[in-house]
């Protein structure tokens, strides 16, 4: 009987330590991983709230010795700051959204960290995200599920995933909920089974995505105009790359009413601002779509879907377009539709596709 492999991406955290455990009491010859992406200390940021820090490599080592297997720190940071940093300063100075954790499991925890398990001879990828993978057994497709857990569910993060990649990815957790996670981890004695799970952008810890961008760049951004729905100016704003679409706080403007950030020219360095109601859209276009149950969308589809992870979902049509891209159509209009970031489309558990949002309709 031919030998299961597998190598664990390990992040400190108490989840890939769960799933470490997990693969090794199936059965599964394994190695622990860590990738270093970037250095804490160049970003001064704190070691709590991050993964990657040299006390997140030591919970991972710990770990490891404990279930008695091999563990390695693969030093990915010249790929994460192409694929990741890079991406999300360009997409920012272009007036985008972007989603960095959705480029970091596109490019390296499920690319290049796949590459590497393939290069040591292991078979598998294995992470702790709630989610579940399904092979169909008619069409040979891999289709990704929703987690048991719906408040951990991660599947939107996961919606960039190709049928090649998900062929050689395991996520032992999607069955279990968080509770149960962490009982696993204090049976186990492992010392992170109460530590926090870690931010969203793991570079950018504390928030202030504007002085990370100075920070990294060099640049001051240059203040610009504020203007209304009509176009007149209402205000001076401190550069158009410091705000996103619906932004409310922060804007320094006195209007009478609460305004919002709807529209932004990064050419004319220029914010418009406007009432709620003029941040509902009627549908998206997108691309770089991935597509689960079949190689491309064939026909209008009935979904439910979301703009955003923190999001419910609410029911649309989508539509197939020329050159990949398709149309999304809301039953009821959507609140800041923000291109840059990605769309998931739903059919109960199932995911059937997810892509980057491109403009709002």
């Amino acid at each position: 009987m031919e030998e299961k492999t597998a190598l664990i991406g390990m992040s400190g955290g108490v989840d890939s330590s769960v799933a470490a455990y997990l693969m090794v009491k199936s059965g599964y010859r394994c190695i622990g991983a860590t990738m270093r992406l970037y250095d804490n200390e160049t970003l001064g940021q704190s070691k709590e709230r991050t993964c990657c820090s040299l006390d997140d490599v030591e919970d991972s080592r710990s770990v490891a010795r404990r279930l008695g297997i091999p563990y390695y720190v693969f030093n990915f940071k010249e790929d994460f700051e192409k694929q990741v940093i890079e991406k999300f300063v360009d997409s920012y100075e272009q007036g985008l959204t972007p989603n960095p954790c959705i480029d970091c499991n596109r490019h390296l925890k499920f690319d290049r960290l796949l590459r590497r398990a393939q290069e040591l001879g292991y078979e598998y990828v294995v992470s702790g995200h709630y989610a579940r993978i399904r092979r169909d057994e008619t069409t040979g497709r891999y289709l990704l599920y929703k987690a048991a857990d719906r408040a951990k569910d991660q599947t939107y993060f996961l919606a960039c995933l190709s049928q090649e990649q998900l062929a050689h990815i395991q996520f032992p957790l999607g069955g279990l909920t968080k509770p149960e996670v962490r009982q696993i981890a204090e049976e186990n004695g492992f010392l992170n089974a109460r530590k926090h799970d870690s931010q969203d952008i793991c570079f950018v810890p504390d928030g202030d995505y504007v002085a990370f961008l100075e920070r990294y760049t060099g640049k001051t951004y240059p203040a610009g105009d504020y203007l209304d729905l009509d176009g007149n100016v209402v205000g001076r704003h401190r550069g158009a790359v410091c705000y996103t679409l619906g932004q409310r706080k922060g804007l320094g403007l006195a209007m009478g009413a609460p305004v919002y950030v709807c529209r932004k020219d990064m050419e004319n360095n220029t914010v418009t601002v406007g009432p709620g109601e003029a941040l509902f859209s009627g549908a998206l276009r997108a691309n770089d779509w991935q597509w689960f149950p079949f190689p491309a969308l064939p026909s209008p589809m009935k979904v439910t879907v979301k703009t955003r992870h923190s999001q419910a979902e609410h029911p649309a049509t989508v539509y197939p377009e020329a050159d990949g891209i398709a149309r999304v159509e809301f039953d009821t209009p959507q609140r800041a539709v923000t291109p840059g970031q990605a769309v998931v489309l739903y059919q109960d558990d199932l995911v059937i596709g997810g892509g980057t949002i491109t403009e709002a309709l």
